[in-house]
């Protein structure tokens, strides 16, 4: 008899699949790098996944688990998923510590003015004083996103002095922040903030709402991050922000369409920094994402449930 399918898009080490096959010996696993064509109708378990392969894989009559290797899962059509009662997880908490980092590092590459000082570098000019210097204990951080990532964050902003603020969905109290927002009440803070950084999932209510009319209410001389979703910035608006110096800079990981298209306006900003969808990427990342997968793994086989980030119907993260 034909065994079910775990199809795997990440390429586990040898010894972690064995560990996988060892949780699930009546399973067969099977790398995507190796076996390139899907077994649809063995199809059980996905790990990972890929746009371009959606069709194949909702072909799949027995789909019963779909593992997403990043937090948010908007790029997964979770509508077909959901009517069918696919379970799915996510992999929030592999990338709290290199996204916090990430951030911290703009930040303190902006207050000390590395940045603009590698750019005279770059031009042999030796220009002392050139570049206004700050201190971080006069920062105020505002993130947009309160979870994992989120927390992480303003531990290890407010062990820097950085005063944090923070906005989540109903504006309840979580570790390391000062203040809580919703987005409903969080205009005050928009324009106090130095900061203000993207760690939101993409969902309806999050698409572009970095546009015109939330640029307009920031303090000109603040700084934006974006590490969350590229479609919750309206790219055009922060385009014309950047040029009517409605803020000061803008440190930008993700975007709308990656890559970025080579006549974007933003490539030539000196007040942009741009970097290719890098803040997340982990060391070790399939072996952290091992202590999401083999938990799972084992609650699925046992009881058809799922013990680690399951993502609950009508959710994004």
């Amino acid at each position: 008899m034909t065994k079910p399918v775990i199809y795997s898009f990440v390429d586990f080490k040898p010894e972690q699949q064995a560990q996988l096959r060892q949780i699930a010996p009546n399973y067969d696993l099977i790398l995507a790098s190796e076996h390139p064509e899907i077994p649809t109708n063995q199809l059980t378990i996905v790990i990972g996944w890929q746009k371009n392969r959606a069709a194949e894989i909702l072909a799949a009559p027995h789909l019963a688990w779909v593992q997403s290797i990043s937090a948010g899962v908007d790029y997964l059509p979770l509508a077909e998923l959901n009517q069918r009662h696919v379970l799915i997880s996510n992999g929030s908490g592999i990338h709290v510590n290199v996204i916090s980092e990430h951030v911290l590092g703009v930040m303190l590459g902006r207050s000390r003015g590395l940045l603009a000082y590698q750019k005279d570098q770059a031009q042999q000019k030796w220009l002392p004083g050139s570049v206004p210097l700050t201190d971080l204990s006069d920062e105020k951080l505002l993130i947009f996103g309160a979870g994992h990532i989120g927390q992480m964050l303003a531990k290890r902003a407010s062990a820097l002095g950085i005063t944090v603020y923070g906005v989540n969905t109903a504006g309840e109290a979580r570790p390391g922040f000062q203040k809580m927002f919703t987005q409903q009440t969080v205009a005050p803070a928009i324009k106090a903030a130095t900061t203000i950084v993207n760690i939101m999932p993409l969902t309806p209510s999050t698409k572009y709402y970095f546009d015109q009319k939330f640029f307009a209410q920031m303090n000109p001389q603040a700084s934006f991050i974006n590490v969350g979703r590229g479609a919750s910035v309206k790219t055009s608006d922060l385009i014309a922000a950047l040029q009517n110096k409605q803020l000061a800079f803008a440190a930008l990981d993700v975007f709308e369409q990656e890559p970025l298209v080579s006549t974007s306006p933003l490539w030539q900003m000196d007040n942009v920094l741009i970097t290719p969808h890098i803040a997340g990427q982990v060391p070790h990342f399939r072996q952290k994402l091992l202590q999401i997968v083999a938990p799972n793994l084992t609650s699925f086989i046992e009881q058809h449930q799922l013990s680690v980030n399951e993502i609950k119907p009508g959710h994004f993260y």
